[in-house]
């Protein structure tokens, strides 16, 4: 099986950074989009199913999908003899960012059905301030396997 991951490499790796790009474009809109959903729906008529249409086909057919991704080429990667050397603090900390991650993009899976519900509990501001999560998030991850501190 190593032998198997080691020449599927190069491959892995171009899936998990394609899936990466897709899963975080998602992230980084997802949360303007509930910014504009929660700040303007209720000034035009019709404007809330429109924003609920985009939120959730954003959330089930690029985000949903690219995560999965991202995590099944990650753990291939993971699994790749010779590529993480688990004594460095490296991959705990791009580990733990991940998680993270999976955690931001959950809680806006359920920020999204609540804008759809009609029980929005965070103001745009709100939203706008959550938006910055992924970004500090990206940070840690890149800084985290490029200079392998």
């Amino acid at each position: 099986m190593s032998d198997l991951l080691s020449s599927l490499y190069p491959w892995t790796l171009a899936f998990h950074i394609v899936s990466v790009i897709s899963w975080m474009a998602g992230l980084f809109y997802l949360p303007r989009l509930f910014v504009h959903h929660v700040e303007n729906a209720e000034k035009v008529e019709g404007l809330s199913p429109v924003f609920d249409m985009m939120e959730y086909k954003l959330l089930r057919v690029i985000m949903n999908p690219a995560m999965i991704a991202t995590w099944v080429f990650g753990l291939m990667l993971v699994f790749t003899p010779g590529l993480v050397d688990w004594s460095m603090v490296w991959p705990w900390t791009k580990a733990a960012a991940v998680l993270g991650m999976t955690w931001f993009h959950h809680w806006l899976a359920l920020r999204r059905k609540d804008l759809a519900k009609g029980e929005n509990a965070v103001t745009g501001r709100g939203y706008r301030m959550m938006n910055e999560v992924p970004t500090v998030l990206m940070i840690v991850i890149v800084f985290s396997v490029v200079v392998k501190f």
